[in-house]
C-alpha cells in the first residue's frame, strides 16, 4: 500500500480543492421562440437550433374538456 512521505499543507490541499466548484448551466435563446433553454436540448415549444423537431399539445385544448 501506498503512504506518503510528507504530509501535504492545508495551503496545497486547499489549493486543488478550489478548481472544484459548480459551473453555471449554459442557457440559450431559441430564435424563432425567443425562450431559454439549455444549450444542445430542444427549447420547450420543440424547436433545436431554429428548426421544429417535435411538435407540441398544448395543455389547454384536450380532449377532456370537450365532454
Amino acid at each position: 500500500m501506498a503512504v506518503q512521505k510528507k504530509r501535504k499543507t492545508r495551503s496545497r490541499r486547499d489549493m486543488r480543492r478550489s478548481q472544484i466548484k459548480a459551473k453555471k448551466p449554459a442557457i440559450s435563446s431559441d430564435q424563432n421562440t425567443g425562450e431559454n433553454h439549455l444549450r444542445h436540448n430542444i427549447s420547450p415549444e420543440g424547436f433545436y437550433r431554429g428548426k421544429q423537431v417535435i411538435s407540441v399539445k398544448d395543455k389547454t385544448s384536450s380532449d377532456d374538456d370537450q365532454e
